[in-house]
């Protein structure tokens, strides 16, 4: 099991997002707008992946697969159906960085999380019909915040 902790905390992390964007409520942001609680778990999710596909090599893309499948069945599959394609959207661009950039992990999380977490919101609060540019915003400084704290703390 130690062998693949992150790649099952990846899957943990897929479903506990999708269940939070159900099951929490919206939180009223000026302006009138709104954004899904579930945003502020979602920024370190990004980065347990590059750490799962440190682990699992291309079999990340079984797993990303696996994570969707589970929240169709366990979150609410409206939620589940944005969630995975905006996330497959996002985790392609992410692996993609990951595998071909030849920087050190460290460099790796931040670059493939700057390049796939504005494609990962703007889809998924599209596709729940939740789009608007503060809520667009904070969502992606929370995600690049769980980045940062990772590529700080990784040397």
């Amino acid at each position: 099991m130690t062998k693949i902790k992150f790649t099952t905390l990846y899957l943990i992390s897929i479903v506990a997002v999708n269940f939070a964007f159900t099951a929490l409520p919206m939180i009223e942001l000026p302006f009138d707008q709104t954004i899904p609680a579930g945003t502020f778990l979602v920024g370190f999710i990004f980065v347990i992946r590059d750490y799962a596909q440190k682990e699992i090599g291309s079999w990340i893309y079984l797993a990303m697969l696996a994570g969707v499948l589970l929240s169709y069945v366990m979150a609410d599959p409206f939620v589940a159906v944005a969630s995975a394609v905006a996330f497959g959207l996002s985790e392609l661009i992410d692996a993609l960085v990951f595998t071909y950039t030849k920087k050190p992990m460290r460099d790796r999380i931040l670059i493939s999380s700057a390049a796939s977490t504005p494609v990962d919101s703007s889809v998924f609060l599209l596709m729940l019909g939740f789009f608007n540019l503060l809520g667009f915003a904070i969502m992606v400084i929370v995600k690049m915040i769980g980045a940062l704290i990772v590529w700080k703390i990784v040397k």
